[in-house]
């Protein structure tokens, strides 16, 4: 399942998705055989959409990228970094609620 709004993220074009990005973003580190993961996809596309000009997600596929999930410490997925201005300000471990998720954008982006 995949959404043109969600950014697939890799070693290739992370530093400029991420680091660089103007906007703030969310990473999802996830896996296909991630039942969590799967579960919160739709959560994740929905809110690339919904979000679109104001964040930013992307998703880390840890079986394809184990550098880019070892270089952020990620020891179990879904794991959920938020970026603002280059730098990693919270993270969530584990399934999470699409509302707490918009919620937390929103205020990085500065936006109701």
């Amino acid at each position: 399942m995949s959404n043109p709004d969600t950014i697939i993220l890799d070693n290739a074009n992370f530093i400029h998705e991420v680091f660089e990005s103007k906007l703030p973003i969310l990473v999802d580190f996830w896996a296909p055989w991630c039942g969590p993961c799967r579960a919160l996809a739709p959560a994740i596309h929905s809110l690339a959409t919904d979000l679109s000009g104001q964040a930013k997600i992307g998703q880390v596929d840890v079986d394809e990228n184990p550098d880019l999930a070892a270089e952020f410490g990620v020891q179990s997925i879904p794991t959920l970094v938020f970026f603002k201005d280059g730098k990693q300000v919270d993270r969530i471990v584990g399934h999470a609620q699409r509302e707490a998720l918009e919620s937390k954008l929103r205020a990085l982006a500065g936006v109701a």
